[in-house]
């Protein structure tokens, strides 16, 4: 089974805390200073890696969507 994950842009502060902790999953953007998320589909073997990166996020931009 694969999830979504999805950056709210507007709260999103380019902390890059996510990138470092799922590095797979994230990417910051130089041309925004944002955190973007690079996978459509995140897959079971790395839903450990993204619920890190929310409870790390300090803005709290980062959440499951179904």
């Amino acid at each position: 089974m694969s999830h979504r994950v999805e950056v709210d842009q507007q709260m999103c502060e380019g902390h890059g805390k996510c990138q470092a902790s799922a590095p797979e999953v994230f990417e910051h953007r130089d041309e925004d200073d944002l955190s973007h998320v690079i996978l459509d589909e995140v897959p079971d073997t790395l839903t450990a890696k993204v619920d890190r990166a929310i409870r790390l996020c300090p803005r709290q931009a980062i959440r499951w969507v179904s």
